[in-house]
């Protein structure tokens, strides 16, 4: 039994496409804003695995940095702030509203679990308008861990007195998905464009192309 839905935040609920129009501004091209990301979640996970902890903020401005030196175009302090505010901004996916409201009338409690520092994630959820729909905004920082290591998804458990196996996660991310499983909790994998399960492992039993579509079949498994 599911009593409890964990929602990826970064490329799950929140657009970051919207980031393009600054990496083309700055670097040329809008396409290096998905190395950016790949590579700020490769210094983070390289963090974790050596034991020297990287936070997920310390990553993007490590990641910005490099991507600085690939292309020799100088980052300034206003670029990093800059993209910090635009990080704090960004607007959901389209179909996220709705989605989230209507699972919010059944009786499953929703979290957002993120990678993101807790200061980040709050203002993030806040300015996409979605912050009401949660019964708590949980940062892997908080863990010194970030996901997909166990140790926030346990967290969520921990929080809510319940089993990893009655909970749920969501994310457009495999490897999040697979951290989940690993972990003992469900999964739901949100298959946006160009992203697909990790065939090792155990599998979701849920995998939608979007976050309404997950939730439908959420409401029906476990609501």
């Amino acid at each position: 039994m599911t009593r409890v839905i964990a929602f990826d935040v970064n490329e799950t609920l929140l657009d970051l496409s919207a980031l393009d129009a600054f990496f083309q501004q700055l670097f040329g091209s809008a396409e290096l804003r998905s190395q950016w990301f790949a590579q700020m979640l490769q210094l983070s996970f390289v963090g974790g695995l050596t034991g020297a902890y990287v936070d997920f903020t310390t990553a993007q401005h490590a990641a910005l940095e490099m991507l600085a030196q690939l292309t020799g175009r100088p980052v300034s302090d206003d670029d990093v702030r800059d993209i910090d505010e635009r990080m704090s901004s960004l607007p959901p996916h389209p179909e996220v509203p709705e989605a989230l409201a209507r699972l919010a009338q059944t009786p499953l409690t929703m979290v957002a679990v993120t990678n993101s520092v807790q200061h980040v994630a709050e203002a993030q959820l806040r300015n996409a308008g979605i912050d009401g729909h949660f019964d708590a905004i949980m940062s892997a920082d908080a863990v010194r861990a970030l996901k997909p290591a166990a140790a926030p998804y346990r967290a969520v458990a921990q929080r809510y007195g319940v089993d990893l196996a009655e909970i749920r996660l969501v994310a457009a991310h495999s490897w999040d998905v697979s951290g989940a499983l690993a972990a003992g909790a469900r999964a739901a994998f949100v298959a946006r464009p160009g992203r697909v399960p990790s065939p090792i492992g155990p599998q979701p039993d849920i995998v939608e192309p979007d976050v309404g579509a997950a939730v439908e079949r959420i409401i029906e498994r476990d609501a």
